[in-house]
């Protein structure tokens, strides 16, 4: 049997003062009903029954009857607690780029990251994608061998949705025939491709976007290194225009 304590709680949870839990619950089992029957079923005052009322109408947990000359109140289906869930998303989603200008204000100008695992790593991957707007260069430098075999279904799905977005994608792969066999393949669609030096061995995987650069160890221990500074972002960002460059050669696109 469902504790009544436990369903104030779960009310409160949601936002609710104890007079507005209280109010609700007992409401929801007497269906229309009386200001008087109501205030005695919840113990609440009649003084302040009015306000609590007024305040859960507004919520749209309560609704108004009128019948001849009286006035009756109905709880509505506890569904509608849904609504409440949604309005303290949508503010929550309206407060977020307040929240994040504070976050940053409070990292000043430079910070770093550290994430341990693979789990982490694959939130470092969702963050980045989060981060980027159209148009962004998304520059890597990668063993794509040893970096897939990480989490094949993980990457395989996040190199489809990076693919859907206008983003501007250069990467840098160390040579090999799987490394060939993506490109032919398409999986890596919507970026230019250009291998490095035959013999190149990496055992990191770096990502530079306009707001940081991943720094991304493939072997174990698997980590990720994530730093926001501009000075370095800048660095790194010469460093791959430099060898791009430098390595030459028609600029291969997979389709």
């Amino acid at each position: 049997m469902t504790s009544p304590r436990r369903l104030q709680e779960i009310l409160l949870s949601l936002g609710l003062a104890e007079h507005e839990a209280s109010t609700y619950l007992a409401m929801l089992s007497l269906g229309q009903t009386s200001v008087l029957r109501i205030s005695r079923a919840s113990g609440v005052k009649r003084t302040t029954i009015y306000s609590v009322i007024e305040s859960l109408q507004q919520r749209g947990l309560v609704r108004l009857e009128q019948r001849g000359f009286k006035r009756y109140f109905v709880a509505e289906a506890p569904e509608k607690l849904e609504s409440i869930l949604e309005q303290r998303r949508d503010a929550l989603h309206a407060a977020l780029p307040e929240f994040q200008a504070v976050y940053n204000l409070g990292a000043s100008d430079s910070l770093i990251k550290y994430y341990h695992g693979v789990e982490a790593v694959k939130s470092v991957y969702e963050d980045l994608l989060r981060s980027v707007k159209p148009g962004d260069d998304y520059l890597i430098v990668s063993n794509p061998d040893q970096w897939f075999k990480l989490a094949p279904e993980f990457f395989t799905d996040f190199l489809a949705r990076r693919a859907r977005m206008p983003l501007k994608v250069r990467t840098l792969f160390q040579e090999d025939e799987w490394g060939r066999q993506r490109q032919k393949s398409g999986i890596d669609s919507n970026q230019e491709i250009r291998f490095l030096p035959k013999g190149t061995s990496l055992t990191t995987n770096l990502v530079i976007v306009p707001t940081r650069v991943v720094v991304h160890q493939l072997i174990p221990p698997v980590m990720a290194i994530v730093i926001e500074n501009r000075s370095i972002i800048q660095l790194h960002r010469e460093t791959f225009e430099i060898m791009w460059k430098s390595i030459g050669g028609s600029v291969e696109r997979a389709k």
